[in-house]
C-alpha cells in the first residue's frame, strides 16, 4: 500500500491535529521519499515508519511535538539534518539496519537537545573501533544508545519519557469514553422502556375506566327495563280497581230499589 494511502486509512475519520501517534511500517515510499505526511499533523508525538523503503528524510514535515522516531529497515545514509530542523522535541530515535558508516553522518542529531536515545543496530558504523564511546562523545545529551547507557546498564524500556504509557493512557481514556456512551444510550433505552411502560399503565387504566363505564351503562339499563315492567303491570292494576268500582256501585243501586 502506498504511504499515502496509509496515512489516510491511519486518519480513520479523523482530522491530521488530532493525531498524537501514527503507525505506518511495512508501506510503500514514492521513491525513498516520504509523502502525503503534511505539517496539519501538528500535536503528533509518535510516528513509526519502519520497512517503508526510504533513503532520505529531508521532505519531513514540521512536527514540533514529535518525541519518538522509528525509522529501522530503511536505506537512509544521511541527510538528518531534516530531523534537528523539523523535529526539534524529539528524544527518541530508531536509525537501526540502515545504511550508516560514518560517525560525521550523525553530527547533525548535536543540535537535538532533548535527544535521550538512540538505536543504531545493523548499521555500519557500530562495526567502528570504539564505536560505543565515540558515538557518546559525539552526542552527550545521549543516555542509552542502542538500548544501554554508558555503565552498560539495559534501559528500563524503550521509551524512558514514559510516551508509551502516555499514549496508552489516551487510548484507554478514549475506550472510558466510548464506554460511558454506551452507558448513556443504556440508560436512555431503560427511560424509554419506563416511559413506555408507563403509558401502557395508562392506556389500562383508560381500558378500565370504559370498561367501568360500560357496567354503569348496562346497570342503567336494567332500571330502565324495571321501570318499564312496573308500568306495563300499571294499566292492570287499574282495570283491576275500575272493575271494584263498578261492582260497588251496582251494590249501591240494588239497594235503593229495595
Amino acid at each position: 500500500m502506498e504511504m499515502k494511502k496509509r496515512i489516510n486509512l491511519e486518519l480513520r475519520n479523523r482530522k491530521p491535529a488530532e493525531v498524537k501517534e501514527l503507525v505506518l511500517d511495512n508501506c510503500r515510499s514514492d521513491d525513498g521519499k516520504i509523502t502525503g505526511l503534511t505539517a496539519d499533523f501538528e500535536n503528533l508525538e509518535f510516528l513509526s515508519m519502519i520497512n517503508v523503503n526510504l533513503l532520505s528524510v529531508s521532505n519531513l514535515p514540521k512536527l514540533n511535538k514529535l518525541r519518538k522516531l522509528e525509522l529501522s529497515d530503511n536505506r537512509i545514509s544521511g541527510g538528518l539534518e531534516a530531523l534537528a530542523e523539523k523535529c526539534p522535541s524529539l528524544t527518541h530515535l530508531n536509525l537501526s539496519g540502515n545504511k550508516i558508516k560514518d560517525l560525521s553522518t550523525l553530527d547533525p542529531l548535536k543540535k537535538l537537545p532533548s535527544l535521550n536515545s538512540v538505536d543504531l543496530f545493523n548499521c555500519e558504523v557500530t562495526m567502528l573501533m570504539d564505536y560505543r564511546e565515540s558515538v557518546l562523545e559525539l552526542l552527550p545529551q545521549l543516555t542509552y544508545l542502542d538500548g544501554f547507557d554508558a555503565d552498560d546498564q539495559e534501559a528500563p524500556d524503550s521509551d524512558p519519557e514514559g510516551l508509551d504509557d502516555d499514549l496508552d493512557d489516551e487510548d484507554e481514556d478514549e475506550e472510558g469514553e466510548e464506554e460511558d456512551e454506551d452507558d448513556e444510550e443504556e440508560e436512555d433505552c431503560d427511560e424509554d422502556g419506563v416511559v413506555d411502560e408507563g403509558l401502557d399503565d395508562e392506556d389500562d387504566d383508560d381500558e378500565g375506566a370504559e370498561e367501568e363505564e360500560d357496567d354503569d351503562d348496562e346497570d342503567e339499563d336494567d332500571d330502565d327495563s324495571e321501570d318499564e315492567v312496573v308500568d306495563d303491570a300499571a294499566p292492570g292494576q287499574k282495570r283491576k280497581r275500575d272493575v271494584e268500582d263498578d261492582g260497588e256501585e251496582e251494590d249501591e243501586e240494588e239497594e235503593d230499589d229495595e
